[in-house]
């Protein structure tokens, strides 16, 4: 029986550098037991989908080699939180429980339930900041309350944000005299049992390697050209880092290290060099995560609550075709079939496709962010909130609601030779760069050359962007008229 040593339990930490609740386990000098629960029931309605549930799956297997090869082993366990931990705490009566904190609504929940649970047993429970560069609630205004707006909440991290120095994983981790029983990975069947993710599987190396090798190539192959480069679909001059940062393979204060040493980082004005622009982006994903601790109802409700009155329209088929990417608007269905065969859709398409859903389809934003979380390797509550509030113009510094995507324009200006559609809507694969975008207007003899069929190869559209945008505006003066009225 084990009497002296300390618990570490993983969850969105999923690496060994530069790990603020290992490290304190190393320095305590005690054997070390790390452990991860599965327990998708306590999460809620915010439980990994599909697409993340076969990262986990990856990376906790990576995870496991990398503790072994150190001579340790992470434990598996499977249901209630509460119940495994009670159950583990009288088998190996560790001194203390170390983790790395989650700021999202359950799971602050969650952790609540865990400390009253050992303060009973007077184990003491730590928990670090191993996630997030500044801890919410360090960053506010000057009238004490939180940004809502970027630019000053980037001004401010700028100011005060010291980056920690790195911590390399130990060589050796202390093993206790008897390891408690574990589950097989298999047994928490996070791999479907059908296997539709071959794309998936050819597209990403999950695990601790494969983020700090994805940040490498970034760094010295598309860090320069990413100021110009991100906005541009077919071109892959995006970090492609924020299914390894959900998933705490990496730190983003290792990202933020590799990037850009701190005292040397000194934008010239007006200039939007590679390291400046890509530390900015770094800055959202904090940003998203600092919003969400101070506003947890938005993960299913708008911040701006006038929105909660927009007239949304029910409809199910539009959802679908949306959804498999079959609009009608090329450079949308290009966006869904990426994301439904790689896990992943590129940044500058998941804001036109989100603008496609609610302000053309005039679907809420509540059914986009659910279907992202079910699709996406880097599904993420606090950026998926942000983003999809934003793109509907009802949270914090989000676009204005009148501003709204005009698909075709959308395509010509950042696919303007069309080979990202013809990548990914390979029936348009022989259209002519000049109807790549809007075939419905080719002449017939284009599409019989491109061997088109509209309707049939390929579909209308679903809904006249002219009309529809039309339709989106008067919803939003609704939403003024109401506003007006009840002050």
């Amino acid at each position: 029986m084990n009497k002296d040593c300390t618990l570490v339990w993983f969850r969105r930490d999923l690496r060994l550098d530069d790990n603020p609740a290992l490290r304190a386990a190393i320095a305590a000098k005690t054997p070390v037991v790390p452990l991860f629960i599965w327990s998708p029931e306590e999460e809620g309605a915010w439980s990994p989908g599909p697409a993340s549930r076969w990262w986990l799956h990856q990376s906790l297997e990576a995870l496991s080699g990398d503790l072994k090869s150190r001579g340790s082993r992470l434990i598996l366990r499977k249901g209630s939180f509460l119940q495994t931990l009670t159950g583990l705490l009288s088998d190996i009566h560790p001194v203390r429980v170390l983790c790395n904190r989650i700021v999202e609504p359950g799971w602050l929940e969650i952790e609540e339930q865990i400390s009253t649970l050992l303060r009973a047993e007077k184990i003491p429970i730590v928990s670090f900041n191993g996630s997030l560069l500044a801890e919410p609630g360090t960053l506010l205004n000057r009238q004490g309350r939180p940004f809502q707006v970027f630019t000053p909440f980037w001004k401010t991290l700028l100011r005060v944000y010291l980056p920690e120095e790195g911590w390399t994983a130990p060589r050796v981790i202390p093993a206790p005299k008897q390891w408690p029983d574990s589950l097989p990975l298999e047994a928490l069947a996070l791999e479907p049992k059908i296997d539709w993710a071959g794309g998936i599987r050819a597209t990403w190396t999950p695990g601790e390697k494969g983020a700090h090798t994805q940040l490498s190539a970034f760094i010295k192959k598309r860090l320069e050209t990413y100021p110009e480069g991100r906005d541009f679909p077919a071109q892959s001059d995006t970090s492609r880092l924020s299914p390894y940062l959900h998933f705490g393979e990496i730190s983003p204060h290792a990202i933020w290290h590799c990037v850009a040493d701190r005292a040397a980082f000194h934008p010239h004005p007006g200039l939007m060099r590679g390291e400046e622009t890509f530390l900015r982006q770094l800055a959202w994903r904090e940003f998203a995560h600092h919003l969400l601790f101070h506003f947890p109802h938005t993960a299913e409700s708008p911040l701006r609550p006038e929105f909660s009155s927009f007239p949304w329209r029910h409809d199910p088929t539009a959802l679908e075709a949306w959804q498999k990417g079959l609009t009608g608007y090329p450079i949308v269905d290009a966006g869904m079939r990426e994301l439904w065969r790689t896990g992943w859709m590129h940044n500058r398409v998941r804001m036109i496709a989100g603008s496609f859903l609610v302000k053309d389809l005039l679907l809420p934003w509540q059914k986009g962010a659910q279907w992202f979380w079910h699709t996406l390797v880097d599904a993420d509550l606090a950026n998926n909130t942000l983003g999809w509030q934003w793109v509907a113009g009802c949270g914090a510094d989000a676009a204005p609601y009148f501003r709204i995507f005009n698909p075709v324009v959308q395509g010509q200006k950042f696919d303007p030779e069309g080979v990202y559609v013809r990548r990914w809507v390979p029936e348009l694969a022989q259209m002519p760069v000049a109807w790549i975008h809007h075939p419905w207007d080719a002449p017939l003899e284009i599409l019989g050359r491109a061997k088109v069929k509209l309707g049939i190869s390929y579909p209308w559209p679903i809904v006249e962007h002219g009309t529809a945008r039309i339709r989106a505006l008067a919803g939003l003066d609704s939403v003024k008229r109401l506003i007006i009225e009840t002050r």
